[in-house]
């Protein structure tokens, strides 16, 4: 029995770090991509994602962790795609670039 409360100790804690992961992910979008995206807004997302956060922390009910689970999933496998599309794609932050650019600027070849 002690083996099955160190797992569901272990899915408890991965089920966090991914609402964590989900809520920080949201709070770095602007709040213009969502509109764009034609998503909710931001406001709305935060506060699910924190929702989900809060519950994995202070209530230890399976069936509301999976609640906050099912809407970190969607957030990311949804709604954060159509945010980096509409803010410019590229995985540094929505800035976008060239396969060429370099650390400092556009790289030519010495042209």
């Amino acid at each position: 029995m002690q083996g099955f409360a160190g797992l569901m100790w272990i899915i408890y804690l991965a089920m966090l770090g991914f609402a964590v992961v989900a809520f920080v992910m949201a709070a770095l979008f602007r709040e213009d991509a969502y509109r764009a995206a034609d998503k909710q807004n931001k406001g709305f997302w935060l506060i699910i994602l924190g929702v989900a956060v809060a519950v994995n922390l202070l209530v230890p009910m399976l069936f509301l962790q999976i609640a906050g689970l099912v809407a970190s999933i969607v957030f990311l496998v949804d709604v954060r795609p159509a945010l980096r599309q509409v803010s410019g794609g590229g995985g540094r932050g929505g800035r976008g670039g060239s396969s060429s650019d370099g650390p400092y600027g556009p790289y030519n070849g010495g042209r």
